[in-house]
Order: C-alpha cells, then structure tokens, then sequence
C-alpha cells in the first residue's frame, strides 16, 4: 500500500531514491493506493506520468483529465494534483518526480529555458497523448528512463538527466512548453482552496462544518462551494468524505482496530453513515473489504 505523505501546506515529502538526488521514478499500480487515489497535493519537482497498462483520471488544479494507455502527461511544479481510477478500473503506469534543479547549475540557461515555464501560470500541465505528433517520441524518453532505474547501474542518475534534459529541449523546439512573464501571479483561488484542503486534512478526525471550511479560506459558504466543483469537482463534504473514506482503507488494511474505532478516529460519528458511505464507493461494506484483504495475502 502506497500511502503519499503530505506537510501541514498540502506539499509532498517526497521520498527521494538517494538522499541529495531530488529524483523520483517508480512504476506503480492504482490498487495499491488507497481506494485507488491519490490525495490532492503538490510540490517542486516536475511530474512525468506514462500509462503503461488501463486508464486514469487526473486532475490538475481543478481540470480533469483521462489519461488513456501510452499517454504521457507533465505536470508543471506547484500545482495542485492527483490521479485516481476512472470506474475502479486498475491502470499501471510509471511517476517520475524530477526537481527543476536537476536541468542544469548554469543560471543563464535555467533563467533562458526553465525558469520561465516554471512561472507560467497558464502552463498547468502538459497532456501529450500518444496519438500526439510527439506522443511515441516523449513516451519512448520515458520509457528509457524507466529501464534505467529498473537497472540502476552506476551513474544511472546520470544518464536520466541527460535523456530529460533531451525531453525538455525538443518540448522547447516543438514550442510545446511556453513562457511565461515574470509578473504572473499565482491564481488567488487556488490559494485559498490549497488554504481550506489543508483545513480539511489537519481535521479531518473532526466534527467539521461547513461554515469552518468556509472560514478557513476566508471565503463565504457559497464561494467555498464554488470553488471546491471549480478545482475538485466535487462539494466539500464530498471531498472530505472520500479523504475519510482512503484513511479508513489505509486503516483496515493496516490495523486490527474495530470497524467502530476506525470510523471514529476518520471523522465519522455514526457507524450506519460510515458503512452506508463506504458501500456507497467502494461497493462493499468495512468489513466485506478488509476481509477480501485478508483472502488475498493468504494466497499471494
């Protein structure tokens, strides 16, 4: 089970391959996060995402995606982000975390080719699908990548900047990634909804209503809706709702604590709720889940 681990801003500590290296590759399944999400969040790095086998949905700063097989999709650094299942289908594809450091140390070329499109505030992602005049070309940069963890040979790292940096300038060439002016600010909305996702995961044990999420933007209650179906698609008792419902899966697959004391400590207060919920999106009951759990490792 991969359980992404976030700070109090929403930002991810990211578990580096090597310490001082900011570099990050993995292939991965949906199924082993909970309820097959990932929680919202963001960081420095760049992230690459390739689709080897399935589909996922992806959202990017309230914009929602489907990635479908050998798609490629770049999310730009500080961006509010997630994937998750589309129709509790399985997918297996490949994440690499690739901190804007790591293109170069000379500043004339970071501030020419890199910085700008780091501050481009339009530029929230790059979806390259296969299909895609470039598509099997960033897809087979990719796919190298991958082949070189796998090995992990000495100088590796090496190796994978360079065929990054390789990525980076035919995006350049193609005109794909654009820059941005230096004066751009960040889209004050999407502070706030970080301000009150942040709220929601430091509270989520608790009972929360809606006036406290509101505030905890500094937001009406209408504006604090419209926000939420703006970036997440979703109202926020529903978003709060499914985080509580991936920290019951983390638990139940990680604890012997009762179906009773789990809903407790995520936040719901009536046991009926909790499993009405769960049934609700996941398909079964706590109990019927954690038990096809136990089934699986006994054959595995």
């Amino acid at each position: 089970m991969i359980n992404i681990e976030l700070m109090q801003d929403l930002s991810e500590i990211v578990q580096y391959e090597r310490s001082g290296i900011p570099l990050y590759v993995r292939t991965a399944d949906l199924n082993v996060y909970p309820d097959m999400s990932a929680p919202c969040h963001w960081h420095e790095d760049l992230e690459w995402i390739h689709i080897l086998e399935g589909r996922m949905c992806y959202d990017v700063n309230g914009r929602h995606l489907i990635l479908e097989k050998q798609d490629s999709l770049m999310v730009n650094a500080r961006q509010m982000h997630y994937g998750y299942s589309l129709k509790r289908q399985d997918c297996r594809f490949l994440c690499i975390l690739f901190h804007p450091s790591l293109f170069c140390s000379n500043q004339a070329l970071m501030q020419k080719y890199v910085t700008p499109v780091l501050k481009n505030c339009a530029l929230e992602y790059l979806h390259i699908p296969f299909s895609h005049v470039h598509g099997p070309e960033a897809a087979g940069f990719l796919m190298q990548i991958a082949a070189l963890r796998e090995d992990a040979a000495e100088g590796y790292e090496l190796e994978i900047i360079a065929l990054m940096q390789t990525l980076w300038s035919r995006l350049w060439k193609y005109e794909e990634l654009e820059p941005g002016p230096d004066d751009q600010e960040t889209d004050a909305d999407l502070k706030i909804q970080k301000d009150m996702v942040s709220f929601l995961y430091q509270h989520y044990r608790e009972k929360i209503t809606l006036d406290e999420i509101a505030a905890s933007g500094n937001v009406s209650r209408s504006k604090c809706c419209r926000i939420f179906k703006r970036y997440l698609q979703q109202s926020p008792v529903d978003f709060l709702n499914a985080y509580r419902l991936k920290v019951s899966c983390h638990l139940l697959d990680t604890t012997d604590s009762s179906i009773t004391d789990i809903a407790l400590a995520c936040g719901f207060h009536h046991l009926s709720y909790f499993s009405r919920c769960f049934c609700d999106s996941l398909g079964c009951t706590p109990r019927e889940y954690r038990e096809r759990k136990v089934r699986f490792s006994d054959y595995s």
